[in-house]
């Protein structure tokens, strides 16, 4: 601590090369910050209190595949269930979504009737709530998805149909805010019911079942129970938890885990290579300064601690801006589209903050411990004789 003074003065003698490494270092720990937010939030997250009473029950083959409508039933009847509420992906085509993407978002056909018992955090005063579910043809949107296509209650919305052999003719009655979700449309599911027998089709189906049970502890015990229930039917079914299920549809994607790990490794490499590479050269530059320290009776361990403590210094500095950094794309993306529900909640945890403050201090500290050792060890004479 004595000399902290001098520490800071020699990690900032050569402004221009201690800017760039220190900025180079933020752009690196920002990305390294994002990427372990990600997977923090992805595989080591708790679920929203709002997700741990629901489990989702689809088609044990694929998701693409339906299931017939009275599995609602018998699911409803299972001890620990409270109520079921029947999805269908309608997909579809909105405007010129093909070529302008910002115009593509999930549409779904739900029963009014059940969906705001099974899903009471979706915020929506009551008087939609009433005229979406006496509206056979109603739509529900999220706040935000109204917000950017310019969308309000009244409004028209057509939907072609490339799925289903119909288009939906909806008018918006309700708008939603969520936590966990607010870019999706509803509608009544009767509405595709009733669209279907007019073209003869008199079975029903659905694409998933959302349950709610009693309490946390039910969640495993009903999705066992479902499936044995559904074991041998001609239509199988998996069953898992609201937060699980959202996480499956990164499997589409690959192995997401690798992948995270993989360019985090390759991001941490090439810290070590810019900062080793650094202090390397600033050592290096002043190898006769360490002689002069060391005939005014600098101890070789005490010229490595004000080498390295420069180093800790520059990385630091890097990893501070990096983390504030870090800390505005994380919010930018938490309010941006949701590729899973998991990036709603996204944050910098206490666990990542910890993880990253620490790998700057590491990657200070191991840059410019060899050539600290080195300069440190030179004989007086020989770094009085460098002429760098």
């Amino acid at each position: 601590m004595r000399y902290l003074g001098l520490i800071f003065k020699n990690a900032l003698r050569n402004r221009r090369r201690s800017l760039l490494t220190i900025s180079s270092l933020a752009m690196s720990l920002c990305v390294l910050g994002v990427l372990m937010a990600l997977y923090y939030a992805l595989f080591h997250g708790e679920a929203p209190k709002s997700q741990m009473l629901r489990v989702v029950t689809r088609h044990k083959v694929a998701i693409a595949f339906a299931m017939p409508i009275y599995y609602r039933d018998r699911i409803a009847g299972l001890p620990g269930v409270k109520q079921v509420c029947t999805w269908q992906w309608f997909g579809g085509q909105y405007k010129d979504e093909d070529r302008d993407r910002s115009k593509f978002f999930p549409r779904f056909g739900v029963e009014a009737d059940r969906f705001f018992d099974v899903y009471p955090d979706y915020r929506v005063p009551v008087e939609q709530q009433l005229a979406f579910k006496r509206d056979i043809a109603s739509a529900m949107l999220g706040q935000t998805l109204a917000k950017n296509q310019g969308i309000k209650l009244g409004d028209k919305i057509k939907i072609k149909g490339n799925i289903f052999p119909f288009d939906l003719d909806l008018t918006v009655r309700a708008i939603y805010d969520s936590d966990i979700d607010s870019d999706s449309l509803y509608f009544p599911i009767k509405y595709l019911e009733e669209a279907l027998k007019a073209r003869g089709s008199h079975r029903s189906y659905a694409g998933t079942f959302t349950s709610l049970v009693a309490t946390p502890e039910d969640v495993p015990r009903v999705a066992k129970a479902i499936d044995e229930m559904f074991a041998n039917a001609e239509e199988p079914t998996h069953t898992e938890s609201e937060y699980a299920f959202g996480l499956s549809f990164l499997s589409f994607l690959g192995n997401i885990k690798l992948a995270l790990i993989s360019i985090c490794g390759a991001v941490t490499f090439t810290i070590l290579l810019v900062a080793g590479n650094t202090m390397a050269m600033s050592v290096r530059e002043r190898v006769r300064e360490v002689g002069i320290l060391k005939t005014l009776g600098f101890t070789p361990g005490m010229v490595i601690g004000l080498l390295l403590g420069e180093s800790a210094v520059i990385s630091l500095l890097g990893g501070g801006l990096g983390l504030l950094l870090a800390n505005g794309l994380v919010g930018v993306l938490r309010h941006g589209p949701a590729i899973v529900q998991q990036t709603k909640t996204l944050t910098l945890q206490p666990p990542v903050l910890a993880i990253l403050v620490g790998f700057s201090v590491f990657i200070g500290l191991s840059s410019a411990l060899v050539p600290a050792w080195r300069a440190a060890h030179t004989p007086i004479l020989e770094a009085l004789k460098n002429a760098d």
